[in-house]
């Protein structure tokens, strides 16, 4: 089989079933494991990632007012690659292709590769999207196998409850102000905490300053969609409105790995779970920081 992979928590999920063999396209942004990097780049995107937050966020509006895809795929690229399955979401237009422009590629190709569109917002729907990647490679056992491990390290994380569940919101992009939905509550709550700023598999929503802190956060952890901890800190340290500084000087401020752990509805969902307990008990790890802002 051969498998194009158009958004990155698929390619993390063919990679982490063992089906690197069959992948052979993916898109611009996947970025991990590292043994996907010498593979073919399938999209781009006009939107220049080292913008600042808001003038990124003024250019996906534009284009969408304009009607032009945030993301684009190289049709005559994918046609060379001869893909028997083509893998892509229906959650978010900005993380991958539009579903309907992979349908309509898929129906010129010949022979027309099979389309598998994932659109996990909770948990559940993640374990769902694994199986069906597994089922569609033909390795529904090693799906079974790598659910059930990754549900086996949540109920740990579970049953180690801290005394006390602090208030937790968690900043998914900060200008605008977006509090992070889908699965990332239910990550808080195995972790140890109860996200007061979303529900789950609610859709990540926009908020005032002054609203985000009347929710009375004690944790407040800032996983920018799409961005390292590094940008992050870059984010935040460049904030100048007074609200803002309001909200993060009223709680502990961390930083997540966004990119790798919470952004993505694949396998690592789960290190991300980790990461918050660790952020609650008051210990960094890789891909996890505390914040202060400059005195």
């Amino acid at each position: 089989m051969r498998v194009v992979t158009l958004l990155p928590a698929a390619t993390e999920m063919v990679m982490a079933l063992g089906g690197a063999d069959a992948l052979v396209g993916v898109s611009h942004e996947c970025d991990y494991p590292p043994g996907v990097s010498h593979l073919p780049r399938l999209t781009t995107s006009p939107i220049d990632p080292s913008s600042p937050s808001g003038a990124i966020d003024a250019e996906v509006r534009r284009l969408r007012e304009a009607g032009r895809p945030i993301i684009t795929v190289n049709a005559p690229a994918v046609a060379r690659l001869a893909p028997d399955l083509l893998i892509t979401q229906g959650l978010c237009e900005v993380c991958a292709v539009a579903d309907g422009e992979i349908h309509r590629l898929a129906s010129v190709l010949h022979p027309a590769p099979a389309v598998l569109s994932l659109s996990a917002r909770t948990l559940s729907g993640i374990w769902d999207d694994i199986r069906a990647v597994a089922q569609a490679l033909d390795l529904s056992s090693e799906g079974d196998e790598l659910v059930a491990g990754l549900q086996s390290r949540l109920r740990r994380l579970q049953s180690r409850r801290p005394g006390v569940e602090p208030r937790v919101i968690c900043v998914e992009w900060l200008d605008p102000l977006y509090l992070a939905g889908h699965w990332v509550p239910e990550l808080v709550e195995a972790a140890g905490g109860v996200d007061v700023g979303a529900r789950a598999g609610s859709h990540s929503t926009t908020h005032g300053w002054s609203s985000a802190a009347s929710l009375g956060p004690d944790i407040i952890v800032v996983m920018l969609c799409g961005f390292g901890v590094s940008r992050a800190r870059a984010e935040l340290d460049a904030l100048v409105s007074l609200e803002a500084e309001r909200l993060f000087a009223g709680a502990t401020v961390w930083i997540l790995d966004g990119n790798a752990f919470t952004s993505r509805p694949g396998p690592r969902v789960v290190d991300g779970a980790e990461r918050l307990r660790a952020a609650i008990e008051g210990s960094e790890m890789p891909g996890l920081e505390r914040w202060q802002p400059a005195e």
